[in-house]
């Protein structure tokens, strides 16, 4: 597969740089807490089933209830992500995946519903590639941002700059193994939302999300008016209502991967990640029920 840029030309010295979706990715969060909700967040990686599947697969969820989708950007040493993900990751690795049809997917996900859609990375790409062309590409793409599991926060000065120079959200993820410090630490350099691992380990659906999410997301909000929102582990709509009962948004990623990975042929995944979403969505909305009775 040969890779084809899609995204603008870099804009020209000394005209201003392209701003990306950072303040549409407040505004979607503010707008379902408005709506006395958690927002439903959805994780897909790009080129999974294939690049044109992904970018279906992507605003079919979107279409279907999801407020904000991640990208994911596979990479060969995922060490966040667990079976089934790194599956589809090597999937569209093999398939040829370039960083150009992340960008491809994150534009046409993002021009045909008008929702934030932001990427997940690990670093080493970014850093490969270039911080300052990633972050000029993906504010061109219209993207809303990073969420960079694994860069430290003392080391991601140059990428907060590049970001905040092209409006895009730096997402940083919070564990229940963090100390109280560490979260004031993390909190304060980040921006559109934290990402609250609900437990330690890897990406995968579970039987429970548990009360470990619930205290670290208690602590998060001590030391961060940012949104906090709860992923690792929500696979289905009475989940998504438990987590939607204390967090500000719902984060599904292995769930809607493996309705892809399941599926028997491309229109029943697209069907299949739909129903998925719909339902998600539902779970959220009930999850503001529950919260009001308590």
């Amino acid at each position: 597969m040969t890779s084809t840029s899609t995204h603008a030309a870099p804009a020209d010295a000394g005209t201003a740089p392209h701003s990306g979706n950072l303040a549409l990715l407040g505004e979607s969060l503010a707008a379902a807490k408005a709506e006395g909700r958690a927002a439903l967040i959805a994780y897909l990686p790009a080129g999974f089933p294939t690049v044109e599947g992904g970018i279906e697969a992507a605003k079919a969820v979107l279409e279907a209830g999801a407020d904000v989708v991640e990208i994911g950007l596979p990479h060969s040493d995922p060490v966040m992500d667990g079976p089934v993900i790194q599956t589809a990751d090597d999937i569209a690795l093999r398939g040829g995946l370039k960083i150009a049809h992340v960008m491809r997917t994150v534009r046409e996900a993002y021009e045909a519903t008008g929702k934030p859609v932001l990427v997940m990375t690990y670093w080493n790409p970014i850093d490969r590639y270039g911080v300052e062309r990633f972050t000029r590409e993906l504010a061109e793409a219209g993207g809303a941002g990073c969420i960079l599991p694994d860069l430290p926060v003392q080391e991601s000065a140059l990428w907060r700059e590049h970001a905040g120079k092209h409006g895009l959200a730096t997402v940083f993820v919070v564990a229940p193994s963090s100390k109280d410090a560490r979260l004031a630490e993390i909190t304060a350099a980040g921006s559109g939302f934290v990402y609250a691992a609900s437990l330690m380990g890897v990406t995968g659906t579970r039987a429970s999300v548990g009360a470990q999410a619930q205290r670290l997301v208690e602590r998060t909000r001590v030391s961060t008016a940012l949104p906090v929102c709860v992923g690792l582990g929500v696979s289905n709509a009475e989940q998504a209502a438990e987590v939607a009962g204390f967090a500000d948004g719902v984060i599904v990623g292995s769930a809607f991967v493996k309705r892809l990975l399941d599926a028997p042929d491309p229109a029943a995944g697209l069907a299949s990640v739909r129903e998925l979403a719909a339902d998600l969505a539902r779970g959220v909305r009930a999850g503001r029920d529950r919260a009001a009775t308590q």
